[in-house]
């Protein structure tokens, strides 16, 4: 257990340090914002550019991971769906739930866990975690997000185009497809330019994990508990055990073959608490409030259950 803990501790410890000093009014919130676009903007899309450029393709690309991890996100979404609506829930609100139990927090709080418990996959591990999450998972759960809300005028295929456009829009989707572009024809970078990107990308690991521990403060806990309750559940426990069903099956089948690192790795990727901007995109439906409760519920619930999986899984 003292080596799971070491892995966690350094973990939460500087989520904590993150709540601490804007608690404390050493940070501003607008402050821990900025800081969020820098991950966001500059040190993720290094990292990942990074991680994928410097390897050769056949060891960045790992379809059998990809099909385990993204199979699991589509049973997550359509078992969520279905929970929230024999709850009674309406609409947004389900939709709402969908995504809050299908889009993990990696890039924030996934990689700088991957990095003590798996350093030299934990890179690949992050880029195939986007990969899937944002070309297929977070996709279908804004698609849901905007037919419960009412406001799509244009065609569904116009809208699927208008959704995966912005996503290619993201820095760091443009880091990971350049560095993909940059591995598939093997042309070597200088090095000036690897040092750079590499001292980039060795910055969003810790500032990631203080930034998230900053945008817990002050967030509207005001909302439905019950339904935050249902969302932290399905994020923390349902989501990482359809991937483990869906890694065994497909491993049973022969279909695909993980290594154990892989196998653990993509159970523990699911397991994460959702991703950062979950309240900003509630905002949109005025439903912050059960946002807030559950993104704060997962995040402090998932320092007992990620030590717990880290247990049975390194």
């Amino acid at each position: 257990m003292t080596q799971i803990l070491a892995i966690t501790f350094p973990i939460y410890g500087a989520i904590a340090l993150g709540y601490l000093v804007v608690a404390k009014g050493w940070f501003a919130a607008a402050e821990m914002r900025t800081l969020g676009k820098y991950v966001l903007n500059i040190a993720l899309p290094a990292l990942l550019f990074n991680a994928v450029a410097s390897r050769r393709i056949a060891d960045v690309f790992q379809p059998d991971y990809m099909l385990a991890y993204g199979l699991g996100g589509l049973a997550t979404i359509a078992t969520a769906w279905i929970l929230f609506t024999l709850r009674g829930t309406d609409p947004q609100r389900r939709a709402l739930g969908v995504m809050g139990s299908t889009c993990p927090n990696n890039a924030f709080i996934g990689f700088p866990i991957m990095l003590l418990a798996f350093p030299a996959q934990a890179e690949i591990i992050l880029a195939l975690n986007l990969l899937v999450e944002n070309i297929l998972l977070v996709p279908l759960c804004l698609l849901l997000m905007e037919g419960a809300s009412g406001n799509r005028q244009e065609s569904l295929l116009r809208h699927i185009g208008a959704i995966l456009f912005n996503v290619l829009k993201m820095p760091m989707v443009i880091g990971l497809l350049l560095g993909l572009a940059v591995s598939l024809v093997n042309v070597p970078l200088p090095a000036p330019f690897t040092r750079l990107t590499g001292m980039l990308a060795a910055s969003a690991s810790a500032l990631s994990l203080v930034v998230i521990g900053g945008s817990l403060v002050g967030l509207p806990l005001h909302g439905n508990r019950g339904l935050a309750a249902q969302i932290t559940m399905t994020k923390l426990l349902i989501h990482p055990g359809l991937v483990a069903g869906a890694a065994l099956t497909l491993s049973a089948l022969g279909w695909i073959a993980l290594t154990p690192d892989f196998h653990s790795a993509a159970i523990l990727s699911a397991a994460m608490p959702m991703f950062g901007i979950y309240t900003v995109l509630a905002q949109k439906q005025g439903l912050e409030g059960a946002a807030s409760i559950a993104m704060l519920g997962a995040t402090t619930t998932a320092f007992v259950t990620l030590n717990l999986f880290l247990l049975f899984l390194t």
